[in-house]
């Protein structure tokens, strides 16, 4: 049975099983689209992507759904817009697209349902429509052009995060504004100028808050008041996901949003969190540029426990890489285990189940390549091939010189040449 770890209640609780007609409901929450992801952004992508494998793995893919949103409105992508001139559906779709593509490269199964913001506004379960609830059920008020949420209203509001209000307050962002009947009050709806994307409302032309957007899409798209995990950094445990449990909870008449809230840690450079904020970022696309296969990147994210913080060091890429190298060649000598560890059981215990490759590795999203292309990865192969050739035409002819010569400019090039008991040459990069 799998056990997960719930930020609520602060202990490992064990996932249903699937039921006919219930198959297990995964949301987790996704990437603001104004800019690249940095490998900070990645390793949630990449912890819930390995937990999406596991489940079914487990249970079946029919008996699991997953949602990862995509946060295609927002003042970050509005200002963008502005300062380059073009539209800020423009900015989106290009780093919606540039997202799908970096996740995917760290091996990332592309989940059930990638909801966009912007297409769940309207609707039966809308945000317009869990607004008005809110609004009818006396927990949310109308405020100069502005919808808000009244924290007051829900009793349980802060056990998500376990620390009082003010202290709440005072380490977020909280927008201080006159109209609030208290500052932990969060925005449901705010007021687009003309020159602004906006939608029809009933408290006029606007666009929802950031908080009401997952709830919407979470009831839409799969289809439940109560999902089973929802997951996501820890950054977004306060306010985020103490908003989103709040107003899904008075929205449906108490019922809790989700039966396991999982947190993954930072991602640190040094002492220090990876942020855009900071400047101290990197992203995958970079990372790959220099060299580095995906899949090194996401056994990386992957070795420390997705609770636990993670420092991103060169290091910790060398050491993944020397890994991967390993299982690689144990996949050339006769193949990989296919069962999952049971390590992964238990909260998910990815080191654990690292040190047992490569029995596993499938459900960990490793050792899925090839062996040679792996071994070649990043080398162009014409080229090398081609010097192969006149090192074995070198090796038979007994012209030793030109062997070593071609085996040494290789060498200084990163492609290593192996020759076996039966004389037949191969190649990898070292």
């Amino acid at each position: 049975m799998l056990r997960l770890y719930d930020t609520l209640s602060r202990e490992k609780v064990e996932l249903r099983a699937p039921e006919p007609g219930r198959p297990i409901t995964l949301y987790v929450c996704g990437p603001t689209v104004y800019g690249r992801a940095h490998i900070g952004n990645a390793r949630p992508a990449v912890v819930f992507d390995t937990l999406y494998r596991l489940l079914r793995h487990l249970h079946g893919p029919e008996n699991v759904r997953y949602a990862r949103n995509i946060t295609d409105i927002d003042d970050k992508i509005m200002a963008k817009a502005v300062a380059e001139n073009r539209s800020p559906q423009a900015v989106a779709r290009e780093f919606e697209q540039h997202y799908f593509d970096d996740m995917a490269a760290l091996g990332c199964l592309t989940p059930d349902f990638n909801p966009r913001a912007t297409e769940h506004i309207a609707g039966e379960h809308g945000m317009v429509a869990m607004i008005a609830a809110l609004i009818a059920r006396g927990h949310a008020y109308v405020a100069e052009g502005h919808v808000l949420f009244e924290v007051a209203t829900f009793g349980s509001y802060g056990e998500l995060s376990k620390r009082p209000m003010d202290e709440m307050i005072a380490g977020a962002r909280v927008e201080v504004a006159p109209y609030k009947r208290s500052p932990g009050d969060f925005v449901l709806w705010k007021p687009s100028r003309e020159d602004q994307p906006g939608w029809e409302s009933p408290w006029g032309r606007g666009r929802p808050g950031w908080h009401i957007e997952c709830s919407a899409m979470i009831r839409t798209v799969l289809e439940t008041d109560t999902i089973d995990i929802h997951g996501g950094g820890l950054d977004l445990q306060f306010p985020h996901h103490e908003n989103e449990r709040a107003q899904s909870c008075c929205a449906h008449g108490g019922t809790e949003l989700a039966r396991i809230w999982m947190h993954n840690g930072f991602l640190t450079m040094g002492e220090t969190k990876m942020s855009k904020s900071l400047g101290n970022i990197i992203t995958p696309g970079e990372l790959i540029e220099a060299g580095w296969q995906g899949e090194v990147l996401r056994l990386a994210l992957l070795s420390a426990h997705y609770r636990q913080p993670l420092q991103w060091t060169d290091a910790l890429l060398e050491q993944s890489k020397a890994k991967l190298d390993r299982l690689y060649r144990r996949k050339a000598e006769g193949g990989l285990g296919e069962a999952g560890s049971a390590a992964l059981l238990d909260d998910l215990n990815t080191p654990e189940a690292l040190a047992a490759l490569p029995d596993g590795a499938e459900v960990l999203g490793l050792g899925m390549a090839d062996p040679a292309s792996w071994f070649s990865a990043g080398a162009d192969v014409g080229a090398v091939d081609a010097e192969i050739a006149r090192y074995r035409d070198a090796r038979t002819a007994k012209d030793w010189a030109a062997a070593d010569a071609i085996r040494d400019a290789l060498k200084a090039d990163g492609i290593e040449i192996m020759v076996a008991k039966d004389g037949s040459v191969t190649w990898r990069k070292a």
